[in-house]
């Protein structure tokens, strides 16, 4: 009888090490992005959307290089303090590598960077958790944007509905989410069925590193919190 796969022992010293080389690639990628691209920056994000955060980091690849991922070993590869950083003044970098950020080095111009960031806007639909952006409400009636195919599907999201005559009626007046609340995963799926998006996913710029320079964005600290 063929051994059977579920009960394959895994060694975790392979795991560990696997672990361990990845953190290592990252960190000596950093090395060397600090000493071929002329200036680094560090942002913030919301509403992380990946394949769109991909395209954008596709469009600036020939002059730019970013990486995101765990704060922590980002701050080794830098150094935390004057005295393990890898150039003069990075680890004011490295301190405000925290929650959900992000690097980015770079040849291109600071006009060109702001420009690129602050352009950065791309709409998509919420996800559950998130907080409402707007009230929406249905007011009873017929809801002709759905199909009567849809009915019972909306009936399982919570929704007050029938069929009349082949058109999806709403019997009572519907909530669909509040304002500033959490949505729930109903509340998610029926405006994604309505097609209202209320997620925004944006980049802030924090901070900017050159050999030469080092400014703080308004998204950041003091700059006392950082020296």
């Amino acid at each position: 009888m063929p051994k059977s796969k579920r009960n394959r022992q895994v060694t975790l010293s392979k795991t560990k090490k696997k672990g361990r080389d990845h953190k290592e690639a990252i960190v000596n990628g950093i090395k060397e992005a600090a000493e071929k691209y002329a200036c680094v920056y560090v942002f913030s994000f919301e509403n992380m959307r990946n394949q769109k955060f991909k395209e954008f980091r596709e469009q600036l690849k020939s002059s730019s290089r970013f990486f995101l991922g765990s704060n922590k070993v980002m701050q080794v590869a830098l150094g935390r303090s004057a005295a393990d950083e890898i150039s003069p003044g990075i680890h004011k970098v490295s301190k405000l590598l925290r929650g959900d950020a992000g690097m980015v080095f770079t040849n291109l111009s600071k006009e060109e960077v702001e420009r690129l960031f602050k352009g950065f806007e791309e709409y998509d639909f919420a996800r559950t958790g998130s907080l409402a952006t707007e009230k929406v409400d249905l007011k009873e009636g017929p809801l002709e944007q759905f199909t009567h195919e849809m009915e019972p599907f909306l009936r399982k999201q919570g929704m007050p509905v029938r069929l009349n005559k082949g058109v999806v009626e709403l019997v009572s007046d519907f909530v669909v989410c509040e304002e500033g609340k959490p949505l729930s995963p109903e509340a998610s799926r029926i405006l994604r069925l309505m097609g209202i998006k209320m997620a925004t996913f944006r980049l802030h710029l924090i901070c900017r590193w050159s050999p030469d320079e080092f400014e703080l964005y308004i998204d950041g600290p003091e700059e006392s919190d950082v020296e």
